[in-house]
Formats: C-alpha cells, structure tokens, sequence
C-alpha cells in the first residue's frame, strides 16, 4: 500500500517544528511594551550635547503601524543603547545574530550595525571605544562604501571580513543574518537569502599565517633574475657614430638680398638628418640562465597555534548598538540572538516576511504624495513668478502685445498687458499672441 503524500508533508512539518521548539533563544526583542525596562540608554556623549535619543515608532511607513522599533533622532548626534541578557558561551553551539534595520531618511553617510558585548560592561557609559566581540550590520557612505561589516574581535584586536558582502541601500526594512557554526564556518544572510560563507580560518586574520618567508633565506649568488640579456651577436656598425644628427638643407638658398658686408657670413641652415637612428643600442634576447625572481621559501611559522575554539566567545552577555548619524532615521527592531537557523529563518518570515509587501506599498504611497506636493509648491512658485512679472510689465508696458490671466490671493482674475521681449516672460516660457489684445479686468 502506497503512503499518502499528506504523511510526507506531516512528517516534514513535525521535524522542523521539532528543530523550532529545540531552539535555544538567548535573546529576542520585538520591542513591544515594556521594551525600556529591557535597554539602557547610554550617556555617551551627553556632556557635550551631542546625545541622540531613540523614538519607538514604526516609521513613517511600515507595514503594520502597531509593530514598532527604535528609531534614531535627531539629525547629528552620537545614539548608543544596549540590553543585557544571560551570559552564555557558543561553544559546541551554532551562533545566531539577526536584526532588522531600516534607514527612512536616505541614508548617505552611517551604519546600521548592531554589536555583541562580553563581559561586564558599564551601560551607561556604553559608547564607540566599548570593546566589543562581534560587530555585524549595514554600513553605508558615499558611492565608495556600501558594504556589511562582519567584524570579529580576538586577543584585543578587531578583524574585518577579507570578502566584500554588498548590503542593501534603500529606505525599507531588512534583515541581516550572521551565523557562526562550531566548525568554524559561517554564512551571511539578507533578507533570508546566502549571500556570503566560508571559513573563519580563510576570512578573517583571526590567527597568525601558517607559513612565513624564511627570514634567514638568502638568495643564491649565481641566481640569475635578468629576464633579457644584450645579444652577442649584435655589433654597432664601424661608421655608425659618424652619423650626424642633423645635416645642411641641400634645398636651402642663400636669399638674393643677402650682403655679407652687412649680414655676415651666409650659412646653410640645417634639419635632421634621416639617417640618423640616434644612439646604438644592442639588441636583446632571451636569456637562457634565468631563473625568475627569487623569493624566500616559505617555512612553518614558529608562532603559529591552531585554536580548534576559534569559533567561540565564551561570555557573551550584552546586545548593543552605537552610531554617529549626520541624517538620523534608522530603525532597529526584530533583534534575535539563538543557536538555530531555522528558528531565525522562521523568526524573519513571521516578522519582517509578513510586512515587507505592504510597507512597500506604504512607501510607494508616501513617495507619491511627497511628488505630488512637491510639484503643487512648484506650480505655485511658479505662478508666483508669473504674476510679479505680469505686475512688473503691467505697470510699464501698457501697449505692448501679449496678455496673460493670473488669480491673486483673493482669487480675482485680470488680464493685462506684459511685454513680448521681458526677459521674466521669455525665462517662464509665455505663449506671446501674434495680434494686440484689450485691456480687461474681471
């Protein structure tokens, strides 16, 4: 008896909301009430008044306006917050960091980066010189740096990805995954979706080089680098040095007003000679000795020691974020911190996965309505434009030969004489009438 296709899919169903429930989440943050009591606001930087503060909003666009997270605020100034949570180590573990951003006001020069700290660290005094132990998120500024940092600290010292991992630059939310598996290897996620993996050994200068030049190596004196040598063969010409570079114009002329009483000695000007082929050089050929460039081989680094816990930050115990925002508007929400890719996934899809179409179309409308008012303030500025010119030429140029109609403040229409060749009217493009017209007022 065949098993239906319903087993299957049952089946599959049970395992993954197995490998959900199995889940470890050491953090999660919706940002729903009560979020406060679970961060600290930091004071970094409110001495000298340059402290942010963090708005709960969705934003001017969302796709569920009940579904908030924190935004920055006001334009330049340093934000810095951070939520503790129990301490934990991912050895032997898989190492999950998830967030969501969102950059509303176009962002042109700032991160959108979040950090995980260990050890125990002042809250309040949080701020760009904490240390920290993974710093992974957004960075954008200008044309040249569109990137997202992947940045890992070991013995005191913070290592940035070697491979460039493009992050998205426009003003809707996403998702930035980064995961750490206790083999060593990782993956970056946007939006659900690989972009980048590979190894922790590969990618990062966590640890010192295998292998060194010899520093005790020297080169070989009969090693020969020179990749051409003069060919023997090739002799300069006896005569060839009694070659001229220039000669006499044999077409040159003595002029027939010439008088070497009075101008000299008449002589011959000269030109370059076309036989001359300047100094002789031997050619080259191909040496048969050479043996290349020489390098020092590569020996076993004494200082090299593999870390089979090189995956590991064993104190893991705060989530934070510290940014300077010329522009402010970034929009953090949907923070996980688990031991799962599957319950992250899962996480995304339920949050940001659910809302991301109609936030879309959120934005789409904002953007239209922005249009439509910026074009209406156009149109006005415009036909402001228009009547100080028809005011201006009204008053001088009675009997000139165009007419325009505008409505003032008070909604009254006239139409009035304004010159063909004013300059306000050329710059604003009036239709000028080919015959005169009638003063009238209505």
């Amino acid at each position: 008896m065949a098993t239906p296709p319903s087993f299957f899919f049952l089946l599959s169903a049970s395992i993954l909301l197995l490998s959900i429930v199995s889940a470890e989440v050491f953090f999660q943050e919706r940002f729903e009430d009560g979020w406060e009591d679970r961060w600290v606001k930091s004071d970094w930087k409110k001495d000298e008044g340059m402290a942010g503060d963090w708005l709960h909003t969705a934003g001017k666009w969302s796709g569920d306006p009940a579904d908030k997270g924190i935004q920055t605020t006001p334009d330049y100034r340093f934000f810095a917050i951070s939520a503790q949570f129990p301490e934990f180590s991912n050895k032997d573990k898989t190492l999950v960091f998830q967030f969501s951003v969102k950059h509303e006001q176009k962002l042109d020069c700032g991160g959108g980066y979040m950090k995980l700290l260990s050890g125990d660290v002042d809250q309040k005094k949080f701020g760009g010189e904490t240390p920290y132990s993974i710093m992974f998120g957004p960075d954008i500024c200008g044309y040249s740096t569109k990137k997202v940092h992947a940045i890992l600290t070991r013995d005191g010292k913070n290592h940035l990805i070697k491979k460039d991992v493009p992050c998205e630059t426009d003003q809707l939310s996403h998702v930035y995954t980064f995961i750490i598996h206790p083999d060593a290897t990782y993956s970056i996620l946007i939006d659900n979706e690989e972009k980048q993996s590979g190894s922790l050994y590969s990618d990062w200068d966590l640890l010192p080089p295998k292998q060194i030049k010899d520093p005790n190596a020297k080169k070989p004196e009969d090693w020969d680098e020179e990749e051409y040598i003069p060919d023997p063969e090739d002799k300069k010409p006896e005569d060839y040095d009694d070659i001229p570079k220039e000669i006499t114009d044999p077409d040159a002329k003595k002029p027939e007003d010439w008088d070497d009483e009075e101008d000299g000695e008449w002589t011959a000007p000269t030109i370059p000679n076309p036989e001359y082929k300047g100094p002789w050089k031997q050619k080259k050929i191909k040496n048969p000795n050479y043996k290349g460039k020489w390098k020092a081989p590569n020996i076993d680094n004494p200082d090299y020691k593999d870390d089979p816990d090189l995956n590991v930050f064993p104190n893991l115990k705060y989530v934070a974020t510290e940014l300077w925002q010329v522009k402010s508007g970034t929009l953090f929400d949907n923070i996980l911190i688990c031991d799962d890719p599957e319950y992250a996934k899962k996480f995304a899809e339920e949050t940001w996965g659910t809302q991301k179409d109609a936030e879309k179309a959120a934005f789409e409308e904002v953007e239209k309505k922005k249009e439509a008012e910026e074009e209406s303030e156009k149109s006005d500025i415009d036909q402001s434009d228009v009547s100080s010119c028809l005011l201006m030429n009204f008053e001088t140029q009675l009997d000139s030969h165009l007419f325009a109609v505008f409505k003032n403040s008070l909604s009254l229409s006239m139409c009035v004489y304004v010159s063909p060749i004013s300059p306000c009217c050329r710059g604003l493009g009036c239709q000028l009438p080919t015959q005169r017209s009638p003063l009238i007022v209505f």
